[in-house]
């Protein structure tokens, strides 16, 4: 397909497709399916090889939440049946941390809910950083704590931070009918607060949700212009009790044109499988490993996810390694003067590339495949962080 040949000829060189380019990629057919997967599959090896990089959630406190997102189990007014706790101590969520690390995670992404943290917020989590940081060596630390308020970003990056994680989800025209209770360009502010910084930025999407192809093109290339250094892409869990249990949109299919389009769009960055590949890509996950090189290893914030023995059963078999700690993550013209997406240690602002692209008018959406309602892999955490029960890791 001349489409591929172009993508991936642009993908080697770091350069956008047009939002047209990236819309065809969503519309491709299943016969055409895997070489998709192998065109963007190419693009990822150039700039990360066949290397893994395992991240591993801690949910610091679960539940409660005064933000009214329709898709999360945390919301307010939600009737799910989710682990609800205050927050975990350093210790704690150290311990919980080293049971990732020892399952061969690099990275530990430290989780709150809330709309973002109070000043005593920032010093509780300051502490559990330096906690985590001690008791396990060469650990890259992420916090997602919500919106953030001036002079937070670098007290968090002052206690040892890597990273700091805030999702766009959805496209700026539908933002405000999937949250009220906050904007797009909170979210927006907030990355750009991690950026100046010097932390590593983090911010992704939800597919899912009921959006068109446009909205999961636009949040992307919202996201190219943002420039973080990893963009996480989930796949929405339909949770009973939340306003959005009935939109099971997702095929297999469509999920792995949803990555290799992220791939064509962000080449050279961190794209990360998160939340809800066990229900919607099921027995494909092997495959999105050839778009992805980032996954969470275990289980999510309120849901269960796959065996971790098993996550990394799927890595080798599928001829993939997963990532050490002393190798960079990022390709060399992006970790240069960052410290490879992590440490700064020259104190270095991630996301100070130029960013690229732009808007234009694009064709018509085809409607998404409705997926089959597999409500039986959604399956709530139980174990873990806020438990009396070993981690899945």
């Amino acid at each position: 397909m001349d489409l591929l040949n172009t993508l991936l000829d642009k993908g080697l060189r770091r350069e956008t497709p047009t939002r047209e380019e990236a819309l065809a990629v969503l519309a491709t057919s299943d016969d055409d399916l895997l070489d998709v997967v192998a065109a963007a599959g190419k693009v990822r090896r150039h700039w990360f090889g066949r290397r893994v990089k395992l991240n591993y959630l801690v949910n610091l406190k679960s539940g409660l939440c005064p933000e009214d997102c329709s898709y999360c189990s945390q919301r307010l007014g939600s009737k799910a049946e989710i682990l609800k706790y205050t927050w975990l101590k350093p210790g704690q969520a150290s311990e919980a941390a080293a049971a990732g690390v020892a399952g061969g995670a690099k990275r530990v992404c430290l989780v709150a809910s809330g709309r973002g943290p109070t000043e005593r917020d920032v010093d509780r989590v300051s502490e559990t950083i330096r906690t985590i940081k001690e008791q396990n060596e060469g650990v890259e630390v992420c916090a997602c704590l919500g919106l953030l308020s001036d002079g937070q970003a670098e007290r968090l990056r002052e206690a040892g931070a890597d990273a700091y994680n805030h999702n766009l989800n959805t496209s700026e025209s539908t933002y405000g009918d999937i949250t009220t209770t906050h904007t797009y360009a909170d979210r927006v502010d907030t990355v750009n607060k991690a950026h100046a910084a010097g932390l590593s930025a983090c911010s992704g999407l939800i597919a899912g949700m009921g959006e068109s192809d446009e909205d999961l093109v636009d949040v992307v290339f919202s996201l190219r212009e943002l420039d973080p250094d990893s963009v996480p892409v989930n796949f929405l869990i339909p949770f009973e009790g939340t306003p959005l249990a009935k939109e099971w949109n997702l095929t297999p299919q469509r999920c792995l044109r949803i990555l290799a389009m992220t791939r064509f769009v962000c080449p050279d960055v961190e794209v990360r499988i998160a939340g809800g590949r066990e229900v919607h890509l099921r027995t494909m996950q092997p495959l999105a490993l050839h778009l992805a090189n980032s996954i969470f290893l275990g289980d999510y914030l309120t849901s269960e996810g796959q065996a971790g023995k098993a996550d990394l059963e799927m890595i080798a078999d599928a001829g993939f390694e997963v990532e050490g700690t002393g190798e960079v993550t990022l390709p060399e013209h992006r970790a240069a003067g960052r410290g490879g997406c992590g440490s700064h240690e020259d104190g270095g602002v991630c996301g100070s590339a130029p960013a690229q692209g732009g808007c234009g008018s694009a064709p018509a959406a085809q409607a998404p495949v409705t997926g089959e309602a597999r409500t039986d892999l959604v399956a709530v955490r139980r174990r873990g962080a806020g438990t009396d029960l070993a981690p899945n890791a």
